[in-house]
């Protein structure tokens, strides 16, 4: 069970495999004074309106095509993968009588937890090996959101993801959450072969550009990579540079 002073209750046998999921409580205070705004706390902030078009054209593509499954990830490091992830699936819990689930695969910088202000011990190569179980690892947020969070680096982390073990715990988790959504936080893209490796097991990708630093030639390969693999969904662009410069 995940440690620290966030817990506020331990779920409750309703039948339901989600409410059985511990409830956490975020450092609101953390989140005030957080220099990356997080939806739920900045409403008013560009930002919000930004990632609540993104979630309803998410949604509307999702129900299309009947997908569940979508990585967010950028081509290369610090581009804002985790913050666009945490953020999109703040605003699709927001959606009445939904369910999202989050999971940090990142392995190589994990940071979904450090996003959302949770301090505790969630090993995920643990839950993805089946060495810990789904209740013991995962918690919710509220009753819209669940996650599934990380705390350690994994330097084996692509060889785990070719693991079948890995896609049947996932799937597992799955059915028995589920879910209407499921957004996966990767690493890099062009640094690690993290998402080549988890390919099979999605539906969509989600491609986080920087316009500081990610290039052209790096979104086409990221499109090359995906060729046939799975759709791309779109490109997100995050510190968009000023036009007038």
């Amino acid at each position: 069970m995940p440690s620290g002073n966030m817990l506020i209750e331990s779920g409750h046998d309703s039948g339901d495999a989600w409410d059985m999921l511990p409830l956490v409580l975020p450092d609101v205070q953390a989140h005030a004074t957080s220099g990356a705004p997080l939806v739920d706390y900045h409403r008013d902030h560009p930002a919000s309106k930004a990632f609540d078009l993104l979630r309803t054209r998410l949604v509307q593509a999702l129900r299309k095509n009947n997908w569940t499954r979508i990585a967010v990830v950028a081509p290369t490091s610090s581009c804002g993968a985790t913050f666009t992830a945490v953020n999109l699936a703040l605003s699709l819990a927001r959606v009445p009588g939904s369910r999202s689930v989050l999971v940090d695969l990142d392995q190589r910088k994990p940071g979904v937890a450090q996003a959302l202000a949770l301090d505790g011990d969630w090993p995920i190569s643990d839950f993805l090996s089946g060495r810990r179980l789904m209740e013991e690892h995962m918690v919710r947020l509220s009753d819209t959101l669940a996650l599934a969070l990380n705390s350690e680096v994994n330097q084996n982390a692509s060889e785990q993801l070719h693991d079948q073990v890995t896609a049947a715990v996932l799937e597992d988790a799955e059915a028995d959450l589920n879910p209407d959504v499921v957004l996966y936080d990767m690493p890099a893209m062009l640094e690690y072969d993290d998402l080549a490796a988890f390919l099979p097991e999605l539906d969509g990708v989600l491609l986080v550009s920087d316009g500081t630093q990610t290039t052209k030639a790096q979104i086409e390969e990221c499109e090359r990579i995906l060729d046939g693999q799975a759709p791309l969904l779109g490109v997100v662009l995050n510190r968009g540079r000023d036009a007038a410069q």
